[in-house]
């Protein structure tokens, strides 16, 4: 999914000066962002407060938006480079294209990774007919620079691992979550996963100290850690945690993201991740000349023309251990 506020703002992110080393509870509350002509969405990261999660770079939620006499999602094809897309639904459906040749209908609970590597461009559209609801998340992960110019490729895993507890079903996204591991392919030490709570639980989920970690709520109201939260909000809990306590008094839909600090400090404009001002310049320029990031074949309508760059110049303070 693409980035398609018209006065993108610059990001640096990253390094571990920004990472809070011992349990936090700090709740981010979104900013709402106009996705095509019919969609909104909730944009949790970059947030004013909080602008990483290990190497989880953005964070957008969606729906439950009634799309029955709506045309859904439309998203134009536009590039992205320097990161992974994840694309996690719990209701709906969208038709994927991209400029390597995938075509590709993602479901609820279907994992949907796209890796960018050096360069990719794709869209996003709900098929016609589509079901009457959407509700989702689009998240992106940055590549380390080690692996920044991988060839671009796409995924799809209908089958994921599922870790139960009574009263909480966790399907494993990313990573690993208590010795579940996901298919998908990680460059980075990370973890996502889709927890379902049901009404009356009370439960302890472990963690790794050694990670980040933050708590999306799709659906419901849950209690994570004694706080309280809602649809559409994040709960940020820093390091140092080997559990985590969670209560849902109803039904209730998670997402819990986390990983390694990520020790390198990155630009983010627009779709794109890089390190320097002349990174994104020169993906600017191959975007809009038509070199580098292919085509999308297939989808009805032009692409997305990519926004100015500021006229400040663009930094990346770079940090590693």
């Amino acid at each position: 999914m693409s980035n398609l506020d018209r006065q993108a703002a610059v990001s640096v992110c990253g390094g571990r000066g920004f990472v809070v080393a011992e349990p936090v509870r700090e709740l981010l509350s979104p900013r709402r962002v106009q996705l095509g002509e019919s969609t909104e969405v909730r944009r949790l990261l970059p947030n004013l407060g909080r602008r990483m999660i290990g190497a989880w770079a953005f964070v957008d939620h969606y729906g439950p938006d009634d799309i029955a006499d709506e045309p859904g999602m439309q998203v134009p094809p536009h590039p992205h480079m320097g990161l992974q897309t994840v694309s996690w639904l719990h209701e709906g459906e969208v038709l994927h294209r991209d400029s390597v040749g995938s075509l590709q209908t993602v479901r609820p609970r279907e994992l949907a990774l796209m890796t960018s590597g050096r360069a990719i461009s794709h869209s996003e559209e709900s098929p016609r007919p589509h079901a009457r609801f959407l509700h989702g998340a689009q998240l992106w992960v940055a590549l380390p620079d080690a692996h920044r110019q991988v060839a671009p490729h796409f995924e799809h895993h209908a089958d994921l691992p599922v870790v139960t507890a009574p009263g909480v079903t966790a399907t494993v996204i990313l990573g690993t979550l208590d010795g579940a591991t996901s298919p998908g392919t990680t460059y980075t030490p990370i973890v996502g996963a889709d927890l379902a709570l049901t009404g009356g639980t009370e439960a302890r989920l472990p963690l790794d100290p050694d990670f980040e970690y933050a708590v999306l709520a799709m659906s419901g109201e849950a209690h994570i850690d004694g706080v309280p939260v809602t649809a559409g909000s994040m709960l940020y809990l820093g390091c140092g945690r080997t559990e985590l306590p969670l209560r849902a008094d109803s039904d209730a839909g998670l997402m819990l993201l986390g990983g390694e600090p990520f020790e390198e400090e990155i630009v983010m404009f627009w779709n794109w991740i890089g390190r320097s001002q002349e990174d994104i310049a020169q993906a600017r320029e191959d975007w809009m000349t038509g070199t580098r990031f292919g085509e999308v074949k297939g989808y009805d309508g032009p692409p997305l023309p990519a926004p100015e760059l500021p006229a400040t110049r663009l930094k990346s303070r770079g940090r590693v251990r």
